[in-house]
């Protein structure tokens, strides 16, 4: 047994099955000998229902996982740069993606049977937020293993902008208190580039990001579409069935009918047939006797 495919396998259940597969697995591994590889099993916590609904969107979605993590990284970039341009743009993106992915996660966790209310939908989000802020905990995100929700250290776009905000009135007052002063200096050109260079390498990553998830949840709707249809055609042709069947059935009676039917007839007529060959024979003994006595009655 592999702890890895083993923790895989318990994290991609519904929560009701977690806890009888875990016991179920350490018991396996216990039996296999392996006593550390059950300590470790056992030591794997049930996911709260937000974090088993954060698992889903990561399981169920893999495709959504790098363009989050793409913007978590260009946000943190640009929060660091204290660049506001790039933080309104930036977090722009965010509340669009994140409203996306809350409410992908609320379909998924309906169409596995259980849904989940606004207040298990808002520690999702918190989730997701914690993923664009820490890169700790984008990486548990990723994993698909969470147990419990994430919560961010450092939120976005708050504190970056008081932060811009604030070293804006810093270098305002310094000009005012040293008018003939000289400008501070200016960070190094290659290194400020290489920040704009990634900065803009984000922007694009994320609006691509943005494009994939809209062209993924069109796909999502059209595919959603076609099984409704599909699910209509499958009764249609399962009522078609039951109606076949039953005619089969009444088919099949009557065709047993006939064939008694058919039986009783040709026995009647075989019966038939025997009178008359006996009537026959007996009209014809009537008719030798009847000529006999008449040509005796002539002589």
């Amino acid at each position: 047994m592999d702890f890895d495919a083993v923790a895989d396998e318990l994290y991609a259940l519904r929560p009701e099955e977690f806890t009888a597969a875990r016991s179920s697995a350490v018991a396996a591994a216990r039996t296999a000998g392996d006593r550390e590889l059950a300590e470790r099993i056992g030591a794997l916590r049930k996911p709260s229902l937000a974090a088993w609904a954060s698992n889903l969107l990561v399981r169920s979605r893999p495709g959504d996982v790098e363009p989050l993590l793409r913007l978590g990284e260009g946000l943190r970039h640009a929060h660091q740069a204290l660049d506001r341009t790039q933080l309104r743009e930036l977090s722009r993106q965010r509340h669009a993606l994140i409203r996306a992915l809350s409410a992908q996660v609320r379909q998924l966790a309906a169409e596995t049977g259980h849904p989940i209310g606004e207040g298990v939908q808002r520690e999702v989000e918190t989730t997701l937020h914690a993923v664009l802020a820490d890169p700790e905990a984008a990486e548990a995100w990723a994993s698909g293993r969470l147990t419990k929700p994430l919560s961010a250290a450092v939120g976005f776009p708050a504190v970056a902008e008081s932060a811009v905000a604030q070293r804006a009135v810093t270098e305002s007052a310094g000009t005012q208190r040293r008018p003939s002063a000289a400008a501070p200096s200016r960070p190094d050109r290659k290194a400020e580039e290489e920040q704009r260079r990634r900065l803009a390498q984000a922007r694009r990553e994320a609006e691509a990001a943005g494009r994939e998830l809209r062209a993924l949840k069109d796909e999502a709707a059209a595919a959603g579409r076609a099984a409704e249809e599909a699910t209509r055609q499958v009764d249609r042709l399962q009522r078609r069935v039951a109606e076949l069947t039953e005619e089969l059935a009444r088919t099949r009676e009557e065709h047993q009918q006939a064939r008694f039917a058919e039986r009783s007839a040709r026995e009647r007529a075989r019966t038939a047939d025997r009178r008359v060959r006996e009537a026959d024979r007996k009209a014809a003994t009537a008719a030798a006797r009847l000529k006999r006595l008449t040509s005796s009655d002539d002589r």
